[in-house]
């Protein structure tokens, strides 16, 4: 077992300290672990605080993205990995190290593709999410729920686990921004990976600004839904 923590930052100076040691006080140095912060273009001191952050418990790297968004970070993370098991973590620590800890059990003992985490069923937590935002995530993802005929109902949450193996099946990605997170599941789904959904925590954003903006990204989220639609019919013919 093996595990690479995949952290996009992107002007995340304010609070990316507190993302590290987060961690490093964390059952993730009881394991073979790797942590690829990927710099997707910041402008402040991210990088320059990643690089002087010391720890003799926490593996971990920052390299810089190659392309603007978030799924070129993806997509350069995934390629930089050497570990069997890939989670995605936002650095603005709104997801919980307890609930990656089941991920990580989950995937290993039953020898899953991928584990979806929903905030949204029984026994989960969501803690300050913006009313306007999570209206608008229950719609969006609903409607997609329907289109796919499935039972899923959180997939563009970013915080997921993947066999690295398996990510690499599902390249070339498409999407360019926050719609990767969108893409990644449907692209299991659609393909008939082994899977399976538990409940997971959530809370929002104490420090630092979200980098999320509604009005910009419907479009991607729709050219994501087509595109995994169409691979779907095509797969079946």
């Amino acid at each position: 077992m093996s595990l690479t923590i995949l952290i996009p930052v992107r002007n995340e100076e304010i609070g990316i300290l507190d993302t590290l040691k987060y961690f490093e006080n964390s059952w993730v140095t009881d394991i073979e672990h790797e942590i690829i912060l990927v710099d997707d273009f910041s402008t402040d001191n991210t990088h320059s605080k990643i690089q002087q952050f010391q720890s003799s418990k926490l593996n971990y790297k920052i390299i810089k993205n190659k392309k603007n968004g978030l799924g070129s970070a993806m997509t350069v993370g995934i390629e930089n990995s050497n570990k069997k098991f890939i989670t995605i973590f936002m650095a603005d620590l709104s997801d919980n190290i307890d609930d990656l800890k089941k991920y990580y059990q989950l995937i290993n003992d039953k020898k899953l593709n991928a584990v979806f985490g929903s905030r949204f069923i029984k026994d989960s937590n969501v803690i300050n999410y913006p009313m306007t935002k999570y209206y608008m995530n229950r719609l969006a993802n609903n409607i997609i729920k329907i289109i796919f005929f499935n039972n899923y109902n959180d997939y563009t949450n970013a915080f997921k686990i993947y066999e690295r193996k398996t990510l690499l099946e599902l390249f070339p990605l498409v999407s360019e921004n926050f719609n990767i997170f969108l893409e990644l599941p449907l692209k299991i789904i659609t393909r008939k990976y082994n899977y399976e959904i538990i409940p997971i925590s959530w809370k929002g954003r104490v420090s630092g600004v979200s980098k999320f903006n509604i009005k910009e990204l419907g479009s991607k989220y729709i050219f994501t839904l087509l595109y995994c639609l169409l691979e779907k019919i095509l797969l079946k013919k």
